[in-house]
């Protein structure tokens, strides 16, 4: 049964659930029984509340018995990645700077899927303050690929991804600030959407770089990703930065094909940097979107190169402005050492310095560096310049195109450990995602063909800002065609000619 109940999607679960055909606590059943096989191996959570989730769903249960109607997610577990805010339940962020910080009160997005019906089993592992691309800073130790334990996961939504792809949970939420929800959900082989810049309210989300962070969705499919972005999603008169969402975007309109869409592929995303599998791969998703009736083509976005050095440059500043209220004064890790007991000066560094990890103070001293006098308007400034550049070259494109198709990264999760031996490589791997983040758009990552090793290559759709339904209407029909027999036979090698990556 537990079998049967794990292979249903958020949707279908929530519907028998309120159909009365399910019970909740058989769900939770399942789903614990999954986390205590795997978790260990795994590393997806920091904190599990099995007590609390039943809690959630008892309640949630005596209210359908009684005639009730808890929501459109009713009794569908879903985890959170550990850097947004649930009352009572500790939100580390992947730091022992926070390793005992328990908030007073929920995030805006955890209210909205409490009154949603959705039950939360825990807090998922993440790199350290969303900081790094493979899932592997955490001060709780690195998480595991589920489909190959030897691989990274991806991040910094790493557990978020983990945990739905492992059946540890049916949903998560993640938080994207240069692909940190689409790089794991490629990786891991799940759905990973990130909203237009303010779709989604920042309250309650312990900030990274402020004017690119974005919660978003992760999930087994496009619809799932599309409710779970309906309930969220909306202003929030206590965060200035969030807007009503523009359209409805679930349930998904259902076209009969493409025809009409037109997406463009930047060439600046299809050079060396790509493995000879991913770019055979992105041509199979070209050719796909272009059998179901929509104009494909390739094009000059321009700016490309510099995405990844104005994106660094601006995270690094945002970031070591924010991470600045962390001094085991007001809030974070105190030392104890005895000798800074009496010496403040001493008190703040050793705080600072036991309660972030290397990568978090890399990027600290390299924000603190370019926000300095002398150099604030040789890199910070001019980083904002670029970014106004990479903004327009998005506004150009999408006069022109509907959605742009890409890669979300150059190949298949690497194996564990291998973003310790180059750090700019690391940074390198974001070119693919960061442009959205710079300039507020909206995009998704799909599962879309696999290497010779069964590793999942993800595919990437972008749409201008506001935009999410269109987007998630052609993310279904690819996902549709992607999931048939056939097309995952050409993904593979299989039929059609060799899209077998040459590994790592």
């Amino acid at each position: 049964m537990a079998k049967a109940l794990l292979s249903l999607s958020a949707t279908q679960l929530s519907e028998r659930i309120r159909n009365k055909e399910i019970r909740i606590t058989d769900v939770l059943d399942a789903v614990f029984e999954t986390i205590q096989k795997r978790e260990q191996e795994l590393g997806a959570f920091i904190t599990v509340d099995e007590e609390g989730a039943r809690e959630q769903g008892d309640a949630l249960q005596r209210l359908l018995d009684a005639g009730g109607d808890p929501g459109p997610l009713c009794g569908v577990p879903m985890a959170v990645k550990d850097n947004i805010c649930v009352k009572d339940l500790p939100t580390t962020c992947g730091s022992r700077m926070l390793k005992d910080f328990v908030p007073t009160y929920d995030a805006e997005v955890i209210r909205r899927l409490r009154e949603a019906g959705a039950i939360f089993i825990g807090k998922t592992n993440m790199d350290e303050f969303g900081m790094g691309s493979y899932g592997e800073t955490s001060f709780f130790g690195a998480c595991k690929n589920p489909l190959d334990p030897t691989r990274v996961a991806g991040g910094s939504s790493a557990g978020s991804a983990v945990a739905v792809a492992a059946g540890e949970a049916y949903l998560a939420l993640g938080s994207d600030t240069g692909g940190s929800v689409r790089t794991p959900s490629a990786f891991c082989g799940i759905v990973g959407l990130k909203p237009s810049y303010g779709a989604v309210s920042r309250r309650g989300l312990i900030a990274y770089a402020s004017s690119m962070d974005q919660i978003g969705t992760m999930a087994k499919n496009v619809e799932d990703a599309a409710l779970l972005l309906q309930v969220i999603a909306g202003e929030d008169p206590m965060d200035a930065t969030s807007r009503p969402l523009r359209e409805k975007v679930w349930p998904i309109q259902k076209r009969k094909d493409l025809s009409g869409i037109s997406i463009g592929m930047p060439s600046g995303w299809l050079g060396e940097q790509l493995s000879d599998g991913m770019r055979r791969n992105i041509d199979v998703a070209a050719t796909t979107l272009r059998d179901l009736g929509a104009e494909v083509e390739e094009f000059d976005l321009g700016y490309e190169d510099l995405a990844v050095a104005a994106y660094y440059t601006i995270a690094d500043a945002q970031c070591s402005s924010n991470l600045a209220r962390f001094d085991g004064m007001k809030y974070g890790h105190r030392t104890d050492d005895p000798k800074a007991a009496s010496d403040l000066h001493r008190m703040l560094k050793k705080s600072r310095s036991e309660g972030f990890g290397r990568e978090v103070k890399r990027r600290i001293m390299l924000g603190s560096f370019v926000l300095s006098e002398g150099y604030y308007e040789a890199y910070y400034l001019k980083a904002l310049q670029v970014r106004r550049l990479i903004r327009e070259a998005f506004t150009r494109a999408f006069q022109r195109y509907d959605l742009l198709l890409g890669p979300v990264s150059g190949n298949v999760a690497p194996s564990l450990g291998a973003s310790f031996q180059d750090n700019l490589k690391m940074y390198e791997s974001d070119r693919y995602t960061v442009p959205a983040n710079l300039a507020g758009l909206c995009a998704i990552s799909l599962p879309f063909g696999k290497d010779d090793s069964g590793l999942p290559y993800g595919v990437q759709l972008l749409g201008d800002t506001g935009c999410e339904k269109g987007l998630l209407e052609v993310a279904a029909f690819l996902e549709a065609a992607s999931l048939s027999g056939e097309d995952q036979q050409v993904a593979r090698g299989e039929k059609g000619g060799d899209l077998n990556g040459e590994g790592l």
